[in-house]
């Protein structure tokens, strides 16, 4: 078998050469030979983990943590302490097979969202054309491409008259390419016009795109979540140096052992920094990729759940989103000596039978008249240019047995008339257009090519496109939950405020020369003001991204077409409809796979969920971490006594794990409204919870050896099952923003954590590794820890009015 050929050799070989060199034939490859190649080239794959950079990201940031886990093992082998040497040995071990279990969970539904969003492509095999996965295709491959394909492998073009490339991804140039037979398409590329046949020369790495992505593999931007990761872990990095700086200093003028100090210092640090965060938050988000999923929303990269969460503006496409896109023709109204059949059948010539709604709906049309049907097939088609979204219009060039040649074409009534040189003509359709606007009609412009190769103007043809039943109940409930919904369309700005009428929107609609030639403050705040945009391209939609996302909004972003990929990536949530193409569904975050607008309530609810319970993990991990390290510093300095020992700090550490990871699988409270990482309130809160969390240990401590006059193992004792089982109470109280009842836990969730401090009692109990205590200590623990539970709950909502007083929002319902 013949290797891949690179793209430059290629350039230099005829098309009808290098069939026969890839060893493929004019009726493509067999199904046995591509079997064979596919087994040899692989996947036909560039990047693998698109979709989770957050979790290789939380790895990269707590990356340490394991191997500060091994120093302390070897240190406790070095000063003989087998118990703890036991418990950080088992630690390790768990750590690594939960982590392994979690990840292995993790990558199985990053690896179903990316079946679920595999792009297809049209491959010739034994002489038919089969429809496939791209990841399928293989050197010798015939395919067909068309607008709105990105192209799946680097390719000869072989055969069709050109087609259009945008190959921006690659060079950096911004304006399209025209490329016809024996031209080279890179993979990447994405089809903005035209048709034509290509043949497969180079697969995933091996392409000029691929080779090049493996110079910038790795580099992405930060999201949201992975900024808030960063500032929660310096927060708690600089807390813990700081309070273990005290210990080490103390326990050195002390004259205590080097590597007891060392060892213990480690441990602390262990205990206190949250080891088991990138499980969580991918575990997190993943269970919630899944539920969106279910509920027809596939997540492309999961940091884009955190953006659906904060999104306060969402541009909807109108056509096929807000409406049913099932076109249908209104009216006809033929100009001059023409007839309503004239328009119909010129309006047909310029139409594909296989192309897209409004051609369908043309056909329909005709189909209604045996003597138009018959007619229409007495003439060929020889050249077809399919409907462009820039230039808005079709065209063809039609031919009569032989005897005569003309063109037709079809569009935007201004891109018709454009092409007339007769004024009068052009202002008596554009008043007949805003009428029929007024209805709620779009109007289409019919012209032919006359004996002299002049444009003559035929007619118009009305166009109906019925509002979703959903559409209104959809926005209404969009605007429930605090997000402006603004309706983006290129139709006249007439049919869009009558569009707007029906589905409940005001009829504020604005054309793109209201902000195009404004600057700054002023043009911000007429998009912010207007509900909806008309007559609209695609340009027209990345300003009004940029602008609102310039005044500090989240920005959300419908599309379907190869020309919406821009505004598509740069809104924080591109939203690629379930008609959209595959250049679409690519610069997309969320792909729908069912019509309409209504699944995005769905989505929008769904990751309010999600992000609800990544905050309220993070609050609890950060008030644990100052309740442990605080105590735990302040009793070494104050009273010279190891309040816990090295190995009940490992033991915390891990009968925390266990709770923590069910988190992903608890209830949430309703949220009804955008939802934003709000440092001041998260580190406020958790700061706040931590020092009652330390006010109660340190209550306990005095009673246990100024009342109860307590030995000091037997205390340390007390004070370990107090940490644990206090500390995974406070998870009730983070969950949600009311009081602890307020919200049913999950079975799952509140039975890891009342089944984790059972074991804890029991294990101080038994004496296992720690000091025994009594049944009635160990009772005494629990109630006072859940009497500072209900204390902590109830000056938690104190609090909060606080941070509410002062402008930091904690209730954001």
């Amino acid at each position: 078998m013949n290797p891949a050929i690179d793209a430059q050799e290629a350039k230099d070989i005829k098309a009808s050469e290098l069939i026969g060199k890839l060893s493929s034939s004019p009726s493509g490859l067999s199904s046995k030979e591509a079997q064979k190649r596919y087994k040899e080239y692989g996947y036909n794959e560039i990047v693998e983990e698109q979709i989770n950079p957050v979790i290789k990201f939380l790895k990269f940031f707590w990356g340490p943590i394991p191997w500060m886990i091994e120093i302390a093992l070897i240190i406790s082998l070095l000063i003989q302490h087998w118990e703890e040497f036991t418990v950080i040995l088992i630690l390790l071990l768990i750590n690594g097979c939960v982590g392994f279990y979690q990840e292995y969970k993790a990558d199985n539904a990053i690896d179903l969202l990316k079946d679920k969003l595999a792009y297809h492509v049209h491959v010739l095999r034994d002489g038919n054309w089969l429809e496939l996965p791209s990841r399928e295709t293989v050197p010798g491959d015939i395919i067909r491409i068309h607008i709105g394909d990105i192209i799946p492998a680097d390719i000869k073009l072989i055969k069709g008259a050109y087609i259009t490339v945008d190959e921006s991804a690659l060079t950096g140039e911004s304006l399209p390419v025209d490329k016809s037979v024996e031209d080279i398409a890179y993979s990447g590329s994405i089809i903005q016009k035209g048709e034509m046949l290509g043949l497969v020369i180079a697969t995933g790495m091996s392409t000029y795109f691929g080779k090049a992505a493996e110079l910038i593999a790795g580099v992405t931007p930060k999201s949201h979540l992975e900024e808030a990761v960063v500032k929660i872990g310096d927060y708690l990095i600089v807390l813990d140096l700081l309070m273990v700086s005290f210990i080490f200093i103390a326990g050195l003028f002390r004259h205590q052992s080097f590597f007891d100090i060392l060892g213990f210092s480690l441990v602390l640090t262990i205990a206190s920094i949250p080891v088991a965060q990138p499980a969580v938050l991918s575990v997190t988000m993943t269970v919630g990729a899944m539920a969106l999923a279910k509920k027809k929303a596939i997540v492309s990269k999961l940091t884009s759940i955190e953006e659906m969460a904060g999104m306060d503006v969402l541009f909807s496409d109108k056509t096929g989103t807000l409406t049913k896109n099932q076109i249908v023709i209104a009216e006809i109204s033929p100009y001059d000596h023409y007839t309503k059949e004239d328009v119909l059948f010129y309006a047909g010539l310029a139409s594909a039978k296989n192309g897209d709604p409004i051609d369908k709906a043309i056909f329909d049309k005709i189909e209604e008249s045996e003597a138009l049907s018959k007619k229409i097939e007495k003439y060929k088609t020889l050249k077809f240019n399919p409907f462009d979204p820039v230039c808005k219009s079709t065209e063809a060039e039609i031919e009569y047995k032989d005897e005569y040649k003309f063109s037709v074409s079809k569009g935007a009534p201004q891109v018709i008339l454009s092409r007339l040189s007769d004024s009068d003509t052009e202002k008596n359709v554009c008043g007949l257009v805003d009428l029929y606007a007024e209805k709620g009609y779009r109007a289409l412009g019919v012209a032919k090519t006359g004996k002299e190769n002049e444009w003559e103007f035929i007619g118009l043809i009305t166009l109906y496109d019925a509002p979703r039943k959903t559409s209104k109940g959809t926005i209404a409930q969009a605007k429930a939950l605090g997000i402006d919904v603004k309706m983006v369309t290129g139709d006249h700005i007439a049919i869009a405020k009558q569009t707007a009428k029906e589905i409940g929107l005001e009829t504020n609609i604005k054309l793109p020369s209201s902000f195009l030639d404004k600057q700054g403050v002023e043009a911000e705040e007429i998009v912010e003001n207007a509900s909806g945009f008309a007559e609209v391209f695609p340009e027209h939609k990345y300003k009004l991204v940029e602008l609102l996302q310039e005044k500090g909004k989240i920005v959300g972003m419908t599309g379907d077409g190869v020309n919406d990929a821009p505004a598509l990536k740069k809104a924080d949530a591109g939203i690629a409809v379930a008609s959209a193409v595959d250049a679409a569904k690519s610069a997309a975050d969320i792909v729908f796979t069912k019509p309409g607008l209504s699944v995005i309530i769905n989505a929008i609810t769904e990751s309010y969920k999600i992000f609800h319970r990544m905050k309220s993990y993070s609050i609890y991990r950060v008030a644990e971490t100052i309740r442990i390290l605080i105590f735990t510093a302040m009793v070494i300095l104050i009273f010279n006594v190891y309040p816990v020992t090295a190995l009940m700090l490992v033991l915390i550490a891990l009968l925390d794990d266990i709770p923590v990871m069910t988190i992903a699988y608890d209830h949430t409270e309703k949220v009804n409204s955008p939802q934003r990482w709000n440092m001041y309130q998260v580190l406020g809160m958790s700061t706040f919870l931590g020092i009652l969390g330390v006010l109660s240990s340190l209550i306990l401590f005095f009673i246990g050896i100024d009342i109860f006059k307590l030995d000091i193992a037997v205390l340390q004792s007390i004070i370990f099952l107090k940490l644990v089982v206090a500390g995974h109470l406070t998870m009730f109280v983070t969950r949600n923003t009311g009081h602890f009842w307020s919200v049913k836990p999950s079975g799952i969730f509140f039975w890891s954590v009342i089944l984790t401090d059972i074991f804890a009692t029991v294990l101080v109990v038994s004496g296992v590794f720690l000091a025994p205590i009594s049944w009635e200590l160990a009772a005494f623990v629990w109630i006072y820890s859940l009497i500072a539970f209900l204390i902590e709950d109830y000056l938690k909502i104190y609090f909060a009015k606080v941070l509410d007083h002062t402008g930091i929002k904690y209730f954001q319902k």
